[in-house]
């Protein structure tokens, strides 16, 4: 049975999030519920730091740019530094984790002192609350990509 052009709909385009921003997803995801069963708080922290790590790195995956040019940096920049430059509406966050990362390194030393039971829960409720985020944002493509330029 044939259809009239005036009976079909255009299936609305969404652009795929690349497979390695969803292994990076799913690494987060796995990292996340791993230190909610850690009992060291150092540990649970690190974990937790780790995987928002990872969450930022599969924003990057998605809507990263290599640098070129005169613009092009000669120096290693960790993701918090860049997250806010291609996802603004992350800053905050990439604020939050950057601040993190000293003591993450302690922790992850194996420095118990590094990250309280307090430090370490705010941090896994934080890096929980980011991961939904990136994943609602990637899902439904909210925010469009940096423009090149």
């Amino acid at each position: 049975m044939a259809r009239s052009a005036s009976c079909t709909r255009p299936v609305p385009f969404r652009p795929a999030v690349p497979s390695a921003a969803l292994d990076l997803l799913g690494q987060a995801r796995s990292g996340l519920a791993e230190a909610t069963a850690l009992e060291a708080p150092h540990e649970r922290y690190a974990t937790a730091h780790l995987a928002a790590l990872r969450t930022a790195a599969a924003v990057l995956a998605v809507r990263g740019r290599p640098e070129t040019g005169a613009r092009r940096r000669h120096r290693i920049r960790s993701a918090w530094e860049v997250l806010p430059e291609v996802a603004p509406e992350l800053a905050e966050w990439s604020a939050l984790f950057a601040a993190g990362a000293a003591r993450r390194a302690r922790a992850e030393a194996g420095i118990r002192s590094a990250a309280g039971r307090r430090e370490a829960d705010d941090l896994l409720r934080a890096a929980t609350e980011f991961l939904f985020l990136v994943e609602r944002g990637l899902a439904g493509r909210q925010v469009p990509p940096r423009q090149a330029g």
